[in-house]
This record gives C-alpha cells, structure tokens and sequence, in this order.
C-alpha cells in the first residue's frame, strides 16, 4: 500500500478530491444506492465508510435447499433495503461465544467501502472468513471500518453454513460435508461478478480469516473450484494442518488425528445421527432429515465441524495437498498467536471447574504421551510456570499449534511467496471472561479484535496497542493492495525462508522494538516436537 490513504479520505470529506461535477458518473450520485444484477441495494453512509448489509449471495438453504449445493439468488424489485445485517446461521451457545440462531435463510454478506471507492478507481477487496469452530459465529458480526480506511480496502464479511447444516453427509449425498465450504465459494463469486459496483477490483481478493475461517482459506487454497477466485491469503491461527493428542483439545476427549475428514467416515457418521432422529428407511432417509426442524439438528451439530475429502470440491485431503505444494499460486501470509492454547485451558479446564493441578498435570502428560511423558515434563518443568494451568497450556499451544504453524508456513513457503507472523501481546484485552489470576496472555484470537470490531464493541486497548493495531491493518492492506505486507514507516517483514537456520518470523506486539523478529522455533520448543514426532 504506497497511497496516501488518510489525505485522500480526508480530501473527499471536505468535497476536494478534484473531481468536477460534470465527470461523476450518474449512477455514483447517490452514495447509499448500489446497482448490481440482482436488483437495487439502499445502504447506509457513515462519516468514514459505505456499508451495505445482509446482501444475499445465494438463495435461502430451506426446504428441499437443505444440504444443496448453494443456489443463485433470485433478483428483486424495487430498492431492497441493505441496512440491517443478515442472520446468523443456525446455531447454539458456547462457552466461548453466547450467541444461538434457528434460521436457515442465512446467506448473506455484507460489503463496507471507503467514502470515494468508485467503480472507476477500484480498490482491493479483502474478504473475511469468521472463526468459531464451525458451529458458531457470523460475518456479520464483524465491523471493518478501521481496516477500511486505514487500507483504502473493500471489505466483504460473509456468513455461511455452519456444523450439521454446513459440514453433514450421508452416501450419495451431492457435496457431502462441503456446504459450507461451497457456500464461501459461493460468495467469493458474487464477489468476482459484483464488487466493481461497489468500487472494488474483483481481479484483487485477498481471503482472510482467523481460527475456523483460516481452515477456509486453506481448503480454497487446495480446492480446485476456487482457482481464480483469490488472489491472495492471509491464515490466521488456521485449524488446517492441525491434529490434536488426547486430552489436548479438552478433558476427556480422545485424540484427533485430523481436522478433515474422509467423505466414507462422514458417511457413517450422518447415517447415525439419522437413526437417532427416526429417519432409518434408505429411501426416504434424506426427505425425513430435511423436514426435521433446526431445533432437533442442532444438538448434534458439533459432530459436523469438519470438511470433507474425496469429493469434487475437495478431491484430497488438504493436510496432504499443502504438504506437497499443490495450492493455488497465490502469495500467503500465515501464522498465529503467541499463547494460543491458554484460551482453551482457561475455558475447558479452569472455567469448568477441572484446573490443572501438580498432580493432573503428570497424569495429563501420560494419557497424552505415554512414553513420552517424562521428557516432555523435562522440557515443560512446572517450576518455569506461575500454575500448572498455564505450563498445560504451553505444551499444548507449542505440540498442537505452533509445531502445526511452522508445517504449514514451511510447506507454502516452499511453492508461493509466503510471510509468516505471530501475534504477541500478551496483555491483550481478553474478549471471553478468563478464571481470576488467568493470564490470557496473547491468546487464540486475541488479534482479531486489533483489526476488526467485534460485535459493535471496540477492545478498551492503550495507545500502544491502538498503533500496533494500525500497524497490523497496515500491513494486512498493504499485502492485498500488491502482494507485499511490507509500508513505509513499519519494520521490514521480510518473506519467510523454510530453509533457514531461523525463518523469518514477524513478532507483533506493542511499545518500541515490540514488531520485530522472533525466533519462532526456540520460543516454541519445535526442535524437541519435531524430534518427538519424527516430523509427521
């Protein structure tokens, strides 16, 4: 990003840009109308951006829609009003986030634009893929005014199809366990077909999305469907490459050994959960589950989090695919956070009423690694801990995330341009009620308010923090404007180079000398992972 973003804007407020009344296009007249095939859009003006809202990219999953392949939406008359968001699709509560839903008729996305994006002067745009482990959340909880401006981006922010709606399969079920995944494609083409009315360069994508949403962007980047979609990728803490030990995803629950899943395995599974729902007869299986309610679904809904392979929309698995460099050749930035398990730990563990103590930590470490256990304490001696919680937490964050981030930013870096960054604020306002004497630290997610506002709520960060956000967005922008995160008056961020003795790895926190190079691999223990997992 090279432009003087802030100028520009500015000169547009007061009416300067310089452009004369006789060169407007007519259509641009009006800044809250946006014509599109579809039909009339009325949104809103604020003082910094243009947003429209609750915009259907596909028609409403109901009925016989139900586990369809997304569907193009039917046009309107008139002008449809574009200011209230659309809903979120179906879900329930969580520990980490309390929000529910029943309705289907979900579809929709939301487009903000700086106040002079103009079809004729198109902007990037940055589409966003929303975390929460496939069973919650929404694009439209997401305000991007800041990344907006700051970037001189558009930015489209989208809700999909989430757990037994999104990610359920049965055999012979066309797009079995990708329906949420089809419907981000889905949306990623309304976009090529009709971002330009909004100012916006439909031949400059960058996918970005954090957590669940980066598992997104990485099965777009190996799915051959979306091959012309993006242009380029940003993963954020992204679940993709990630296999979970026993008792590392939470108490209890065994190991995982993949976040994807093969289309025979999710078979099995949607024929269960129809027997427990009275839908056994083959013929009439998928009619009996389309005239269920949302309500019966939805307990089951955390069985379908997973995407799967072996499909047309994904025709291998995706661990193996980046592992071989088969992805789209687009540029990537990927990394994660400096504390990511301790979200985890705090809610399933502490929160729960099972914190970690001396004694549970041996007997974790030995359910989880056998053998193993003993070197493992050695290297994660609860002495160098302020609780046996928070050293959980680090074996956990350093086994499942980082070891899995390094294999994903090693892998892409190998075939595209990669850039790699961890996010390392560890007073960072916590965004989900923490045990008292918790530390976050920088925890899952912890970036995601720096560079969006979450829910209509601005985090209550200090002055530091408010430029390490900026810093953030700036690089973020600048990296969809050309490819290259790097901006004049930031630290360099140098591409990352799997090869090197220490691949360059961005660090960012707040306060003097807080963006600056990390080595990844010693803070996170990889020598010692890798050793102990024969590097697979």
């Amino acid at each position: 990003m090279k432009r003087p973003v802030m100028i520009a804007v500015g000169l547009v407020a007061l009416g300067l840009s310089g452009a004369c009344p006789e060169d407007e296009d007519p259509s641009m007249g009006d800044p809250t109308l946006v014509k599109i095939e579809a039909g009339a859009l009325r949104g809103i003006v604020t003082a910094d951006v243009r947003w429209f809202r609750g915009i259907p990219y596909a028609a409403p999953p109901v009925g016989t829609l139900r586990w369809r392949p997304p569907q193009v939406a039917s046009p309107w008359t008139g002008e449809r009003d574009a200011t209230q968001p659309g809903h979120l699709c179906p879900q329930l509560p969580e520990a980490f986030a309390d929000l529910g839903s029943i309705e289907e008729d979900c579809l929709t996305l939301s487009v903000t634009t700086p106040l002079d994006a103009d079809p004729r002067d198109p902007r990037p745009v940055m589409v966003w893929l929303h975390g929460g482990g496939g069973t919650n959340g929404g694009g439209s909880l997401f305000d991007p005014r800041r990344l907006v401006v700051d970037g001189d981006v558009v930015v489209v922010s989208i809700n999909y199809r989430l757990g037994i709606f999104g990610a359920f399969g049965l055999p012979g079920l066309e797009g079995a366990g990708t329906f949420g995944l089809q419907d981000q494609r889905a949306a990623l083409a309304w976009v090529r077909d009709n971002i330009s009315e909004f100012g916006g360069n439909p031949d400059n994508v960058t996918v970005f999305g954090e957590s669940y949403g980066g598992y997104g962007v990485a099965a777009h980047l190996v799915s051959p469907g979306s091959e012309g979609l993006l242009h380029r990728a940003v993963l954020q803490s992204s679940i993709a490459m990630l296999d979970y030990p026993a008792e590392t995803l939470m108490p209890g629950v065994p190991a995982l050994p993949s976040m994807w899943i093969s289309a025979d395995e999710l078979g099995g599974i949607g024929a269960y959960v129809a027997e427990q729902l009275g839908c056994t007869d083959p013929a009439t299986m998928l009619d009996c589950l389309r005239g269920a309610s949302v309500e019966a679904l939805l307990p089951y809904t955390s069985l379908f989090t997973r995407y799967a392979f072996g499909n047309p929309a994904l025709p291998e698995d995706p661990v193996a695919a980046i592992r071989a460099g088969r992805v789209q050749p687009v540029p990537v930035i990927s990394g994660g956070t400096r504390d990511e398990a301790r979200l985890f730990v705090a809610l399933f563990y502490d929160s729960a009423g099972q914190p970690v103590t001396e004694e549970s930590y041996a007997a974790l470490l030995q359910a989880t690694f056998g053998d193993d256990a003993a070197r493992v304490q050695a290297e994660y001696p609860q002495a160098s801990y302020d609780s046996p919680s928070l050293a959980w937490a680090a074996v956990v964050t350093d086994r499942v995330w980082a070891l899995r981030t390094m294999e994903q930013s090693r892998s892409l870096a190998a075939v595209v341009s990669t850039h790699a960054f961890e996010f390392a604020d560890r007073d960072a306002p916590p965004n989900v009620p923490f045990p008292p004497g918790f530390p976050p630290g920088a925890f899952h997610n912890a970036e995601v308010g720096y560079q969006l506002m979450v829910d209509g709520e601005e985090l209550p960060l200090g002055p530091e923090q408010w430029v390490l956000a900026e810093s953030m967005n700036r690089y973020w922008a600048s990296f969809a404007h050309d490819g290259d995160p790097n901006v004049e008056g930031l630290p360099s961020w140098d591409p990352f180079d799997g090869d090197a003795a220490v691949p360059f790895v961005l660090s960012l926190a707040p306060g003097e000398g807080g963006i600056a190079p990390v080595d990844y691999g010693t803070e996170h223990h990889l020598a010692f992972w890798e050793a102990l997992t024969g590097g697979s």
